[in-house]
């Protein structure tokens, strides 16, 4: 099953936790020190809490960690790699990285306003969060965020020069189509 992720930045992880738990009437799927997660049935959403009260600030500025849709398999992750490449966006790839206390592989691209999106699977559960800030794809690919936390990449695979879709035949672009 896909489901769409939405990761927020949060000032109080107890609070929010007790107020999403009563919200979508769950209790998380995960729990550590400073991070908790819902992988909530109706409506099909992961839901990321991540405390981190600097960037949350006040209000709703900073809210946004990042966005993400869970897919089933590393095939599907490849799939949608492809893809994005082929429709011309920028794509920073990461395998077998901790992240959010789970082993993964990932796709990140940025929507026009610079929101990070993910298509990721969960290969296995972690004991390691890797908590951090989320960077561009432009900054993935230049390395400036390499190493800088969770859902930042390790190691980025940056869709090489003159590479061609196979399925569409056509030159990957590496810019942003917008």
């Amino acid at each position: 099953m896909a489901r769409v992720q939405l990761a927020l930045n949060v000032s109080d992880v107890d609070a929010a936790v007790a107020f999403y738990g009563k919200l979508f009437g769950v209790e998380p799927a995960k729990r550590r020190p400073g991070y908790a997660n819902f992988a909530i049935d109706t409506p099909p959403l992961k839901l990321v809490l991540i405390e981190n009260p600097e960037a949350r600030g006040a209000g709703v500025a900073g809210a946004l960690n990042h966005l993400g849709v869970e897919v089933e398999s590393t095939e599907e992750v490849s799939a949608a790699t492809a893809r994005l490449a082929g429709a011309g966006l920028a794509t920073a790839v990461e395998e077998n990285t901790t992240c959010c206390y789970a082993l993964q592989d990932k796709v990140w691209v940025d929507d026009p306003d610079g929101a990070p999106w993910e298509v990721y699977t969960v290969l296995a559960d972690s004991d390691s969060a890797r908590p951090g800030s989320t960077g561009s794809v432009a900054e993935r690919l230049d390395g400036q965020e390499q190493g800088a936390g969770c859902c930042t990449p390790s190691a980025v695979a940056a869709v090489p020069a003159g590479a061609v879709n196979l399925l569409a035949g056509a030159p990957v672009s590496t810019g942003h189509c917008c």
